[in-house]
């Protein structure tokens, strides 16, 4: 019945503890004398990029996804409206005849799901529960650049020092007709380690605590329906890093990342690639409403 609702796409990557700029600031520079003048625009597009992306109060973008899921690769053509604060969005998949819209505060915070195939009739459903979750790599709270922008400095720096040694600035290319700064962090080091359950622990506890994929997390482990409570003392495999690889092309003009890959040790994990921005641009409240004219709830 609802299998058309749990093959929706939605973008961007599971929750991570909030740093600040500053803090992020000083652990990527934590160690002066061992940054090297090369690898110092490095960190400064990453700053830069992270500042940029909490400045967005509304979007408005289409998004190419490819993830990988239990059964293989999953593509979704998606165009997004978002605000920020509070937090609403309307995303639209012709492709896979789907709507979503979500206005915080609203509709006991749930998500307005609509399928344009069988069972046709609008839903109502948990964000975070299992029937939006179930083959997404993501949630619609995870939408837009400030999380992406924010998991990639979060996760570089828990490298410190060492990701110098990991993170090269490939110049300038276009990238989905932007021009744009290419960077490419790679880890050959990147693998798995024993983890302990503890008591009411769930994966994306977990992942958010450690910093890790929530998505590769539940793929390693073949926890893909797992939602709850996992069993206190199992022991499960986590990444020693977010990614064996990343490439990202972040925006010259908006210093946002319009492109993002993420490599496992398999290969792809997940790419997301934006298109036909419009940044800061408002949207009118009504276009997060339901009855709004085009929309089919």
């Amino acid at each position: 019945m609802f299998k058309w609702v749990i093959i929706f796409l939605l973008c961007s990557l599971s929750v991570f503890p909030q740093l600040s700029k500053k803090q992020i600031k000083r652990q990527l520079g934590s160690h002066p004398k061992e940054v090297s003048h090369e690898h110092f625009k490095d960190f400064k597009l990453i700053t830069d990029m992270l500042d940029s992306a909490r400045k967005v109060t509304y979007l408005r973008y289409g998004m190419k996804s490819v993830e990988r899921i239990e059964s293989g690769y999953a593509t979704s053509y998606t165009k997004v409206k978002l605000q920020v604060h509070p937090r609403r969005s309307y995303l639209v998949n012709t492709q896979n005849k789907l709507e979503v819209l979500y206005s915080e505060g609203e509709n006991n915070n749930k998500a307005y799901v609509k399928p344009h195939v069988f069972p046709y009739f609008t839903m109502s459903l948990d964000p975070l529960g299992n029937l939006m979750r179930k083959n997404q790599h993501f949630t619609i709270h995870d939408i837009g650049f400030d999380f992406t922008a924010r998991t990639i400095a979060v996760a570089l720096s828990k490298e410190k020092e060492q990701i110098a040694k990991h993170l090269t600035y490939a110049g300038k290319v276009e990238k989905n007709k932007m021009n744009c700064h290419l960077l490419i962090y790679e880890n050959t080091d990147f693998g798995y380690r024993d983890y302990t359950v503890q008591a009411h622990e769930t994966v994306s506890g977990i992942a958010g605590k450690l910093t890790v994929n929530d998505y590769m997390l539940r793929s390693k482990n073949k926890l893909y329906d797992e939602y709850g409570y996992l069993k206190q003392g199992s022991v499960i495999k986590i990444p020693t890093f977010y990614c064996k690889k990343a490439v990202f092309y972040i925006d010259e003009k908006t210093m946002l990342p319009i492109s993002v890959s993420i490599y496992d040790e398999i290969g792809l994990f997940e790419s997301y690639d934006f298109y036909d921005l419009e940044v800061n641009k408002p949207i009118p409240a009504a276009e997060f409403k339901k009855d709004f004219k085009g929309y089919g709830f």
